[in-house]
């Protein structure tokens, strides 16, 4: 063990026990530190019990190969989902797709995806969208925020008017392996790492688009939010080195847009006394109490960069006591919606979701057999954990330069991937354009004649501000949000006036 591990690791453990943060005075949502080995499984447990999605098991594991085809690539079929409204065309017309593909670099994982044809023309851009967690189904977002459905009370599915599927030729993953439908029979398949995650969709997408061959030359978009703040840069820059290499078949990439991500973690743990305090969450003296402590937090991120694995672990602990008092001191707060105040333990109830996705006719649509859906995975959070604290910023400016776009947007109201700490690691980032990004003025997003949000753009580079949405702004905001996507590939968001409008119709 390094010496500069040693001492920062000894460090850290004191501050542990000797901290406000102990068990003595922790409250019940969050961690005590009765054992630092116990705190992954707890935090995670913690934070999928809030948003009612604990599976019955940690982990989607199949015991065997035989509830689903056992195929080399892909084994993909059209499908249509039970109890849909009608909306007066076939669903056979509209293309939807679910689909397995076996992962050649594991021992025996299965991808589950979704892909929905675009509702305007087969030549739109080709989108994906990663959910975060780590490790939360992507089936969130099909559902509640950007998908062509809501589900409604009586589990029967109505269109969604803003459904990103108005733009674009969708496509949702399961990812990493182990969350939603995406299983494998070898628990050594699950990632631990950007590396493990991105080599997946890379290989994903090169089978993907081989099976669609009539899509391959479409402009191609990474979307996502939350933890895909880590998972989009890397996943962007994967496909970059492809392409440079001409590994495989070329993949068009344009650009990728990261919603309320977790990405430059040392720019935004810094940024939470700063947005608590202006929020009125904290006090000055509880802001100036709680900065005291980040100087740690900032020497343990920065070994985490350099040293890895347990640096990381420490890391996580002690930053994460930094959001924990915020959230100690603030009260009952959605975290993800500062607005709203959490009920129980639920902050939001997607159980409505997993209700409908385990239906067996839902299944045999989908055709993933005795697979039983996980929401989030436990596994996958802690197994994730050493790439929490790493900084993903740092392989943006690359793409940049080579002339592929970013969109950094965020809603205003929420906390744990604040539009404050976003905004702030977009403009410390080092690149040729960095200077005149930052002299850029803010304009009006503009949406139906109102200001929808704030917008600073310079070449490749915008961060977009929305107005009064929290975590996940095409669930609060899905007309602005779809509006946000449509002028962001056409290359019309640095415009004042953004309004080629979107129609529900």
């Amino acid at each position: 063990m390094a010496p500069t591990y040693s001492h920062l690791f000894l460090s850290l453990l004191f501050f542990l026990l000797t901290s406000p943060f102990s068990s003595a005075t922790i409250p019940d949502h969050t961690l005590r530190l009765s054992s630092t080995a116990n705190f992954p499984k707890i935090q995670a447990e913690k934070l999928i019990r809030q948003l009612n999605l604990f599976p019955k098991d940690p982990i989607n594991v199949a015991a065997d190969e035989s509830s689903v085809a056992a195929a080399p690539k892909i084994v993909e079929k059209r499908f249509h989902f039970p109890l849909v409204a009608d909306s007066g065309t076939s669903i056979e017309d509209l293309g939807h797709h679910a689909g397995y593909y076996r992962l050649p670099h594991s021992k025996a994982a299965r991808m589950f995806y979704l892909f929905f044809e675009s509702r305007n023309s087969k030549q739109d851009p080709v989108v994906i969208w990663l959910t975060g967690g780590p490790g939360c189904s992507s089936e969130l977002a099909v559902f509640y925020e950007n998908g062509p459905f809501h589900i409604a009370n009586n589990l029967s599915l109505l269109w969604n008017d803003f459904g990103w599927d108005k733009v674009s030729n969708l496509l949702y993953v399961d990812q990493p392996i182990g969350t939603g439908f995406s299983y494998s029979s070898d628990e050594q398949d699950i990632r631990h790492n950007e590396q493990g995650v991105s080599n997946d969709l890379y290989d994903f997408l090169q089978a993907f688009f081989a099976e669609h061959p009539q899509y391959a030359k479409n402009d191609f978009y990474i979307t996502g939010e939350s933890y895909a703040g880590h998972y989009i840069p890397a996943f962007a820059g994967r496909i970059n080195q492809g392409n440079k290499a001409k590994e495989g078949n070329h993949i068009n990439l344009k650009g990728f847009a990261i919603g309320n991500g977790l990405t430059d973690p040392g720019n935004q743990y810094k940024a939470y006394t700063d947005y608590a305090l202006n929020m009125g969450l904290i006090k000055e003296s509880d802001y100036k109490s709680i900065n005291k402590e980040f100087p740690l937090c900032e020497q343990a991120i920065k070994a985490c960069g350099t040293e890895g694995e347990s640096t990381c672990e420490a890391a996580y602990l002690v930053c994460n006591n930094i959001f924990n008092k915020i959230m100690d001191l603030s009260g009952n707060i959605n975290y993800y919606d500062i607005r709203k105040k959490c009920e129980g333990d639920l902050c939001y109830d997607f159980s409505n979701m997993e209700t409908f996705l385990n239906q067996k006719s839902v299944r045999n649509a989908l055709g993933v057999g005795d697979i039983e859906f996980v929401s989030c995975s436990t596994t996958v959070y802690d197994a994730m954990l050493m790439d929490w604290m790493r900084n993903l910023e740092v392989g943006i400016p690359t793409l940049l330069e080579d002339g592929i776009k970013l969109l950094v947007y965020a809603g205003e109201y929420d906390l744990i991937c604040n539009w404050l700490g976003n905004s702030n690691w977009v403009h410390a980032m080092v690149w040729s354009g960095q200077k005149e990004f930052r002299a850029s003025t803010d304009v009006p997003f503009v949406v139906d004649g109102a200001e929808a949000g704030l917008l600073k753009s310079h070449g490749p580079l915008s961060f977009l501000k929305v107005h009064n949405a929290g975590h996940m702004v095409p669930m609060d905001q899905p007309k602005a949000a779809l509006q946000m996507l449509k002028s962001w590939m056409q290359g019309k968001l640095t415009m004042t006036n953004t309004e080629d409008s979107v129609s529900p119709k």
